[in-house]
C-alpha cells in the first residue's frame, strides 16, 4: 500500500469513527443536575448550559424528555413560574435524591478520569501511574 492509499484509507476510517460517542452514557443527567445544583433553572437555560459539556446541537425534545424522566425518578422537581411577565414556564430544582445521584456520578467520574488518564499516558508512550492504596 503506497502513501496515497494509506491516506485515503485513514480518511475513510476517520469518517467512519466520527460518530463514536466519547462521553459516558447518560451524560446529560449529571450535567443537568450539576447546573441545577448551582441554581434553579428552566429548560432553555439548561440547554444553553449543557452546550459547555458537548451538547451544542441538542434537540430540545431530548432535554425535555430527560427532565420529565428525572422528575419521575425524583431527582428533580419543577414548578410553574409566571412572575416574569412572559408566558409561564417550568422552573426546575434539584432534590436531595438528585444531590445524592450527582455525588455518585462524581465519584464514578473520578474513577473514569483515572482510567482515561492511564489510557492517554499509554497512548502517548508514557507508563501508566501505579495505583496507590488510597485509590483502590
Amino acid at each position: 500500500m503506497d502513501n496515497e492509499e494509506r491516506k485515503v484509507d485513514a480518511e475513510a476510517r476517520e469518517r467512519e469513527f466520527r460518530g463514536v460517542e466519547a462521553r459516558p452514557r447518560n451524560w446529560l443527567v449529571p450535567v443537568i443536575l450539576l447546573s441545577l445544583r448551582e441554581w434553579n433553572s428552566y429548560g432553555y437555560e439548561l440547554m444553553e448550559r449543557a452546550a459547555a459539556f458537548g451538547f451544542e446541537a441538542m434537540n430540545p425534545g431530548t432535554l425535555y424528555r430527560t427532565l420529565r424522566q428525572m422528575e419521575k425518578e425524583g431527582i428533580v422537581e419543577s414548578t410553574w413560574e409566571t412572575s416574569r411577565g412572559g408566558p409561564a414556564r417550568r422552573m426546575y430544582t434539584i432534590t436531595d435524591a438528585g444531590r445524592a445521584y450527582l455525588d455518585f456520578w462524581a465519584k464514578s467520574l473520578e474513577q473514569y478520569q483515572k482510567t482515561m488518564d492511564n489510557f492517554f499516558r499509554m497512548y502517548t508512550g508514557r507508563p501508566p501511574r501505579p495505583e496507590s492504596d488510597d485509590e483502590k
